[in-house]
C-alpha cells in the first residue's frame, strides 16, 4: 500500500467521524439540488449523508436503466442516490479504497432498496483502487456513466485512472465528476502533506496538466459544467498552498470517436426537445451551452455528437452532418469574455 493510500484510509477511516471534522471546505458541496434529488436524498439513511464527502453534485440526468459506477462512494450517498435514479432494471456500483466507508453502505444497503421500493438491492459496493478496476470485474464497454465526488484527485496514477475510466465506458458513454483543481502545481513537499491529501487539495490537478492528460488518454474535448472558488479557512493548510487558487469544479466528457481538440463548424444544428426529467424549460450541457426547449442553436461538431450520439440523443434532434466544414467555430457572443479569463481544462470554447 502506497503512502498516499495509507494517509487517505487512515483520513477518511479513521480521523472523520462525520463533515464537521473537515478542516476546509474543499469536500463540501454547496450546489443546490432539484426537487426530485432533494426527495431521494431525504430518503437516505442520516448515517451515509453525515459520513459522504463531496464538492459538488454530479447527478447525471435521465439514466432509468442504465448501469452506472460511482468512483470513491464512500459510504453510498451518491450510489444511493443512483439506484433511485436507474431504477430496479438498472444497476449503481460504488467503489472505494476505504473499508469503513464501504461498512456503512452496505449496512445500509437493504434498508435503501426497501425505501426505493426494488424487490432486490440493484447496489454493489466494491473495495479496490479506481487504477485496475479490471480486477473489480468491471469489463470493457460495460458502463453507461461513470461519476465521482471529489475522489479522483485521491488516485496517485490519474493518467490510468481516466484511461481505465474510458475503457469500462460504452460508446458514447459519459464521464460526470466533481473535483478539485489548482491554479498551479504545488511541490511535491506539500502536495503530500497528509492534512493537504485527506482534504482533497494536495491531489488537486493544476488546470492546464488535467488538460493535457486527458488529451493524452483519449479525451479531447472536456467540457465544465459549472465551479467555484473554494476558501480553505486553515492557517496552516494556507500557509502550506501559499497563492494557490483552488477551484470545485464539475466537469463531463463522452467517449465518442471523431471528437477534435477545438470546435470546429459544421454548419450543424441542435434543438433541445425539453424531454429530459426535471428540466422542461432547458437542458445546460456545459457553462456556456444552455439550450432552451424548442430553440434551434448552432452548434459546433463536438456539441453535435455530445448531444446527439450520447445517452442525450432521444432529447435532442440535430440537424446536418460533417459533410461540409465551414472552418472554426465561431464561440464569440455574450460571455465570451469571462470563458476566456476562467480557468478551462478543454479546447473547446
Amino acid at each position: 500500500m502506497d503512502e498516499v493510500t495509507a494517509v487517505v484510509r487512515d483520513y477518511y477511516g479513521s480521523r472523520l467521524a462525520g463533515r464537521g471534522d473537515l478542516k476546509t471546505d474543499a469536500c463540501c458541496s454547496s450546489e443546490p439540488l432539484s426537487p426530485r434529488l432533494r426527495s431521494i436524498l431525504d430518503a437516505i439513511h442520516p448515517e451515509v449523508v453525515n459520513r459522504s464527502y463531496g464538492c459538488g453534485s454530479p447527478m447525471p440526468d435521465d439514466v432509468d436503466g442504465l448501469t452506472v459506477l460511482d468512483l470513491g462512494c464512500g459510504t453510498g450517498r451518491d450510489v444511493f442516490m443512483l439506484s433511485a435514479l436507474v431504477g430496479g432494471s438498472g444497476r449503481s456500483i460504488g467503489i472505494d479504497m476505504t473499508p469503513e466507508q464501504l461498512a456503512v453502505g452496505r449496512h445500509h444497503q437493504a434498508e435503501q432498496a426497501r425505501i426505493f421500493g426494488h424487490r432486490t438491492s440493484n447496489v454493489s459496493f466494491l473495495e479496490g483502487r479506481f487504477e485496475d478496476l479490471s480486477s473489480l470485474g468491471i469489463a470493457d464497454a460495460s458502463i453507461d456513466v461513470v461519476i465521482s465526488n471529489c475522489a479522483l484527485n485521491l488516485s496517485v496514477d490519474k493518467a490510468r485512472v481516466f484511461a481505465e475510466i474510458r475503457r469500462v465506458l460504452k460508446p458514447g458513454g459519459e464521464l460526470l465528476f466533481s473535483d478539485v483543481f489548482a491554479s498551479r502545481r504545488l511541490p511535491a513537499d506539500v502536495a503530500s502533506d497528509p492534512l493537504l491529501v485527506g482534504e482533497c487539495l494536495g491531489g488537486a490537478l493544476y488546470v492546464e496538466d488535467f488538460r493535457r492528460l486527458m488529451t493524452a488518454v483519449g479525451w479531447p474535448d472536456v467540457r465544465v459544467i459549472s465551479k467555484r472558488t473554494i476558501t480553505i479557512g486553515h492557517p496552516y493548510a494556507e500557509r502550506l498552498v501559499g497563492p494557490t487558487t483552488f477551484w470545485s469544479m464539475t466537469v463531463r466528457a463522452f467517449k465518442l470517436d471523431g471528437l477534435e481538440d477545438i470546435c470546429e463548424d459544421y454548419g450543424q444544428v441542435a434543438t433541445y426537445l425539453g424531454t429530459v426529467p426535471d428540466a422542461p424549460a432547458g437542458f445546460v450541457l456545459d457553462d456556456h451551452h444552455r439550450f432552451i426547449a424548442g430553440k434551434p442553436m448552432l452548434v459546433c461538431g463536438n456539441t453535435a455528437a455530445m448531444v446527439g450520439e450520447s445517452r442525450l440523443k432521444r432529447h435532442f434532434r440535430v440537424d446536418g452532418d460533417r459533410t461540409m466544414h465551414f472552418g472554426r467555430f465561431d464561440c464569440s457572443g455574450p460571455g465570451a469574455s469571462a470563458r476566456a479569463e476562467a480557468p478551462h481544462p478543454s479546447g473547446c470554447c
